[in-house]
């Protein structure tokens, strides 16, 4: 399959009206397109299209036991797929969308059975992202997108990232430039009184708090239980993973300079990742720079997990971050793609 190419940034405003229509024209046939959230890239299709669905599941290599979630314009659709919702979501909807969080409700089964993957509920989001709005407004369909990358790799956070992985696998590939929060979205199960986070996310447990009240923090975070169907993406399987070994260091700096040290004495080459503080002070050629505070590490996490590359370095290194705000989300992330966790 030859994938489409719209680069939105380098076009007029009519030639980026022509590409949003094409894109959605090939949604609206049943093809699957990729294109940017606020968050990450996702690979959308029609969510109430079986075949179109299960495109997805055939491109990324996806587990059928692991749902999807659905991307929609605006709360009015987003009700027209799900069977009611807490008062609770509506002071969400109101603070918080378009934005970065997901709602798990219980569905109407209007979306694919693939979409929900057997259960009675279903994730809807309303993004941000205003190439996403302009895709769902023209296509006028709820669109089920997961990350647009194979399952298992680091998210993309650019238009090249998602032609790396799925170039000839997909329709087309809409281009908006890097995302902006860089982790997918927070997923919240809203199906009781008390809202629950699944997968910590762009909107923080703080931020949640200020609004609905009560919020429990779903065990499943911290006890991963494979025989367990997953509510929501990221609970169950291994995801983000790079192409190399990552391990992940807690401690100070000099903790990460002991363990270069020992590594190389091991005839290992070293790259280490980290908040800029840290790795500037390390004696090691090969590193990145994940930004001064936790919001630039999590927009540059994924970028930098798919930079280093199998035959140019044999390990990883990353700092570890204290789990407050967003910091939570990305060390939810960085545990699932870590291969050890070094303990002090």
């Amino acid at each position: 399959m030859k994938t489409k190419y719209w680069n939105i940034s380098k076009m007029t405003k009519r030639e980026q009206q022509v590409s949003i229509i094409e894109a959605s024209q090939l949604l609206q046939q049943g093809e699957i397109v990729a294109f940017p959230t606020e968050t990450v890239y996702g690979l959308g299709a029609n969510a109430t299209n079986e075949q179109a669905v299960q495109k997805i599941f055939h491109a990324k290599g996806r587990p059928q036991d692991n749902p999807l979630i659905v991307h929609v314009a605006d709360a009015l659709q987003m009700e027209s797929l799900v069977r009611y919702w807490p008062a609770y979501v509506d002071k969400l909807l109101a603070a918080y969308t378009p934005g970065p969080i997901t709602f798990v409700l219980p569905s109407n089964d209007v979306c694919s059975a693939a979409v929900t993957a057997g259960l009675d509920t279903v994730g809807v989001r309303i993004p941000s992202h205003p190439v996403a709005h302009q895709l769902l407004s023209a296509c006028q369909l709820p669109i089920a997108a997961p990350s647009a990358n194979i399952s298992g790799r680091p998210s993309p956070t650019s238009a090249q990232h998602v032609w790396h992985d799925l170039s000839d696998k997909i329709a087309g590939i809409l281009d908006g430039g890097a995302t902006g929060v860089g982790l997918e979205s927070t997923v919240i199960d809203c199906t009781q009184d008390i809202p629950v986070i699944l997968r910590p996310g762009g909107i923080t447990k703080e931020q949640i708090e200020k609004v609905a009240g009560a919020v429990m923090v779903d065990p499943g975070l911290a006890v991963k239980n494979e025989n367990e169907q997953p509510k929501s993406p990221g609970m169950k399987y291994r995801h983000y993973s790079p192409e190399v070994p990552l391990w992940i260091v807690p401690g100070a700096s000099e903790h990460l300079q002991s363990m270069i040290y020992r590594l190389q004495m091991e005839g290992k080459r070293v790259g280490v990742m980290g908040k800029d503080g840290t790795v500037e002070k390390l004696q090691v050629e090969e590193i990145i720079k994940l930004g001064n505070t936790m919001e630039q590490v999590a927009a540059n996490l994924y970028d930098a997990l798919r930079t280093f590359k199998l035959g140019e370095v044999d390990i990883i290194l990353c700092e570890s971050f204290p789990e407050q705000g967003i910091g939570q989300a990305v060390m939810n992330r960085l545990t699932k793609a870590a291969s050890r966790i070094i303990a002090l």
